[in-house]
């Protein structure tokens, strides 16, 4: 039997997938998290992916992910996630580690803190190796936070000034530890996406729709 192609192989993890109606206990969310060269999707590339699971309102610690790839030069950005082109020349090359991510990621819900930058660099890697972008879907938890705070999900609490990751974990009290590393910004997240699905089902969002709802306004 031939074997399938990275594209084939990834359209067939959504012969039978999640729909809008699906509730949200039942889907498998992929709480994701990049460090790149740069903030230009075309042109710069991914340092290190993070990633871990929630299910069934719980992270899934041994559902995770974590890769740290080849960096062909040192950018401004080292300022921010610290990895030196010297600190990752044993990383694996980009095409394994984007083969080896999708793998990982199968159907999964792709779910972040302002997700589009990296599923935007995941993507223009796919493209660059193969021409074919990611199926997923995903939703962004500042979208999310948006939605609630409309929904008056936080009555009660302090003003939300910002809805940063480091403002979001200090609302859920979650402690930033590991902060702008990909796997532990992951972690963070899913801590701060746990509280969010809870408050979530409590103001009427159920289902994967409800909550993967872009956010049309104006935020802080």
């Amino acid at each position: 039997m031939t074997e399938l192609s990275v594209p084939e192989r990834h359209r067939t993890c959504f012969e039978r997938t999640w729909t809008d109606e699906t509730p949200i206990e039942q889907v498998r969310f992929v709480v994701l998290d990049s460090e790149t060269t740069g903030l230009d999707q075309r042109t710069d590339r991914i340092i290190t992916i993070g990633a871990v699971a929630v299910c069934a309102h719980e992270i899934v610690l041994e559902d995770s992910f974590d890769a740290l790839l080849k960096v062909a030069e040192n950018t401004s950005a080292v300022t921010v996630h610290g990895i030196t082109r010297d600190e990752a020349s044993g990383g694996m090359e980009e095409g394994e580690a984007l083969v080896r991510f999708l793998d990982y990621l199968r159907d999964g819900v792709i779910v972040g803190h302002h997700i589009g930058h990296d599923i935007g660099v995941l993507d223009a890697g796919y493209e660059r190796g193969w021409g074919f972008r990611t199926m997923n879907r995903s939703l962004d938890t500042m979208d999310l936070a948006l939605h609630l705070e409309r929904d008056g999900a936080f009555a009660g609490r302090p003003p939300i000034r910002s809805f940063t990751l480091d403002a979001l974990c200090d609302l859920f009290e979650v402690i930033p530890h590991d902060r702008h590393t990909a796997s532990g910004d992951a972690f963070l997240t899913a801590q701060v996406f746990l509280r969010l699905l809870k408050l979530a089902a409590r103001h009427g969002r159920p289902t994967l729709s409800r909550i993967a709802e872009p956010f049309v306004g104006e935020a802080e």
